[in-house]
């Protein structure tokens, strides 16, 4: 057993001993590089025998092992200072993942305490959590109709407006080329705006293989004016929802219920929604400057629908009930989406 202790010791001394050299020889490295008194030695030897020439070839060396020595210094300056920044970054991360956990844990309680004073309430009124009476609903509905009247004002004067529309038959015979430069010759000389065929025809392309397209660059570009004068081509004006930060749920695009005025509050894209429906033309929906807001939170059903394959499971539920006065081209409980194309503006 003392045979392999004095072997462990030196073996293990072997590769120490390594190490503690690499260190030593990197200490006395560094030393001897900035030891000025060393320099001066060797000048001070030689000096006597130096010509002028030699004095400012010497003066050369001199600077350039300033600089060699200052660009080192600056080197592990700004490496301890990266890292030091990438560490607080790295800590500041965690903190907000931390605070991020405990903020969803209080949602969470917060969302159990909201569904226990909902089943109290429904309670209260009777009802067994979770069950619905739907005759009592509707009943409810109709007193609503006879104390409220109408709640979809706008859509109630398109259905008026529409009452004894046809689809028209344009009968066009252009060819895909013609039309791309009968677009471009008309946001020229109509509306001052200058692009080019490729640009015509890029758009073109977008609209007839994706309802959703989005064009991406800095501002002044001309992506709105694009989708505005396209809206102007077709002989329907665009209709720009003009997104902000504010925006967080669906209500922004197509409006809401107000319990206390008993009315829908209706927006210009959803009016434009249900014009589609009376019509084959196309018709533009411009979300201007999109990314201020997460697109996700106002946008998130819209994205999922138009990616169903059948166009009859385009639905929007706006309303959880049915009224006599509601528009009659609202389905039973939800509004079918016939919008032909949506466009988008983003910058990036």
């Amino acid at each position: 057993m003392g045979t392999f202790t004095r072997f462990l010791y030196e073996f293990l001394s072997q590769f120490f001993s390594g190490i503690l050299s690499i260190l030593h020889g990197l200490k006395d490295g560094i030393i001897k590089i900035f030891d000025i008194k060393s320099y001066k030695n060797i000048v001070d030897l030689y000096k006597s025998d130096f010509s002028f020439p030699e004095w400012i070839l010497v003066a050369i060396a001199v600077l350039v092992i300033i600089a060699i020595l200052t660009m080192i210094i600056l080197l592990i300056y700004f490496s301890i200072r990266k890292y030091i920044k990438f560490r607080k970054q790295a800590v500041e991360k965690e903190a907000l993942l931390e605070e991020l956990a405990v903020l969803n844990d209080k949602v969470a309680s917060l969302v159990q305490e909201k569904e226990k004073i909902l089943a109290m309430k429904v309670s209260q009124l009777g009802l067994k959590p979770g069950e619905s009476n739907e005759e009592d609903v509707n009943n409810k509905a109709k007193e609503d109709v006879g104390n409220q009247g109408i709640r979809f004002s706008k859509l109630n004067d398109i259905d008026e407006e529409y009452k004894n529309y046809k689809v028209k038959e344009y009968g066009n015979t252009f060819t895909l080329p013609e039309l791309c430069e009968n677009f471009r010759n008309f946001s020229a000389s109509k509306l001052k705006l200058y692009y080019t065929s490729n640009m015509m025809r890029l758009f073109i392309a977008a609209l007839a293989s994706t309802k959703l397209v989005i064009l991406q660059g800095i501002s002044g570009t001309g992506k709105t004016s694009l989708a505005y004068a396209w809206g102007k081509f077709l002989r329907h004006d665009s209709c720009v929802a003009s997104v902000q930060p504010s925006w967080r749920d669906r209500t922004e695009l197509f409006g809401y219920f107000n319990e206390f005025t008993k009315k829908f509050n209706e927006t210009e894209v959803l009016k434009e929604m249900y014009i589609a429906n009376y019509t084959d033309d196309i018709y533009t929906v411009i979300l201007d400057e999109m990314n201020i807001a997460r697109v996700e939170y106002y946008f998130a059903e819209m994205l999922s629908i138009l990616e169903m394959p059948n166009k009859d499971e385009w639905i929007i539920e706006l309303v959880p009930s049915t009224w006599k006065s509601d528009p009659k081209n609202l389905m039973r409980r939800k509004n079918k989406s016939a919008c032909k194309y949506v466009v988008y503006r983003n910058n990036k």
